[in-house]
């Protein structure tokens, strides 16, 4: 089935959107050692769409994933779930909103252990409403309101304004436009997107770096009839718990508690009811390298 010429204008605002972050993304993933998931082909998947399972075995398309010991061949373990989404209208926004946290809070719980960092990149008309219910829930969002992508734009000679009742035959002019335009001046247009917004560019890749680049600060283990242990390593953690056999208690350990505190205030909990779970867990960030 076609689609109709607005949605057709919509994809192409999208895919601006996807190829104006693109650059600055594989930077970062370079910078950080990260694999880049994203459309396309890749060996160690079926299909091109970038897609992960969560835990119920559903699966979410998703724009970007960075991946720490991921490579083309291997799934590595996801640090970062970023989706990027255009809307024209208000009544619109809150429903996509919805969508993209119905797909990346799954993944995010999936991969709980990992504390992934969840981001969103917006473009056109988001009420405040749905902004701020993406941020409550932790998403990072950056914002290109409207009016900024219609400027932009407009220094390239298209004109990116629409309305409900604006005649398919005006949208595919628009889409007639962008396609016409060489691959020089389409990238001109994204890094102009990206100029454009800059402190909201930084602001969103500084909270990337945070979740990439914590580290931990301290590890709270608790057996549940002692007092409270505060390690500063995980190397110190697994020690205590391998040495602690509960001299001056007449009841057994009934489970340890663990919580893991990183630098950016991010917080990772376990309960676990003998020490070989809890070493298992602690373990699998002595080996990931998140330590």
């Amino acid at each position: 089935m076609a689609l109709s010429p607005a949605h057709r204008w919509g994809q192409v605002i999208g895919e601006v959107l996807e190829a104006a972050v693109l650059p600055l993304l594989r930077q970062f993933a370079e910078n950080h050692g990260l694999y880049l998931d994203q459309k396309g082909e890749r060996p160690s998947r079926k299909g091109l769409k970038c897609t992960w399972t969560d835990s119920n075995g559903n699966a979410h398309d998703l724009d970007f994933v960075l991946e720490r010991g991921g490579t083309p061949k291997k799934m590595g373990t996801p640090v970062a779930f970023i989706e990027v989404a255009w809307r024209r209208y208000t009544k619109h926004s809150r429903n996509k909103a919805q969508e993209i946290q119905g797909a990346i809070m799954p993944l995010a719980e999936t991969y709980r252990q990992a504390a992934p960092f969840k981001g969103v990149i917006l473009g056109g008309v988001f009420t405040l409403g749905a902004l701020k219910q993406m941020r409550s829930l932790g998403f990072a969002v950056l914002y290109f309101p409207y009016e900024m992508i219609v400027g932009v734009f407009r220094r390239f000679g298209i004109d990116a304004s629409s309305e409900e009742n604006t005649p398919d035959a005006e949208f595919r002019k628009k889409v007639r436009a962008y396609q016409v335009l060489p691959g020089a001046r389409r990238s001109a247009l994204g890094q102009e997107l990206v100029r454009s917004a800059r402190q909201e560019v930084s602001r969103f890749i500084d909270a990337l770096t945070g979740t990439v680049s914590r580290r931990i600060e301290r590890v709270l283990v608790l057996p549940l009839h002692g007092a409270l242990e505060e390690l500063g390593t995980i190397d110190d953690a697994i020690a205590f718990i391998q040495g602690y056999d509960a001299p001056d208690t007449r009841r057994p350990v009934q489970r340890y508690e663990i919580q893991i505190q990183y630098s950016n205030r991010d917080r990772i909990e376990g309960r676990f009811a003998d020490k070989h779970g809890a070493i298992e867990f602690l373990g699998t960030y002595r080996q990931t390298g998140s330590a």
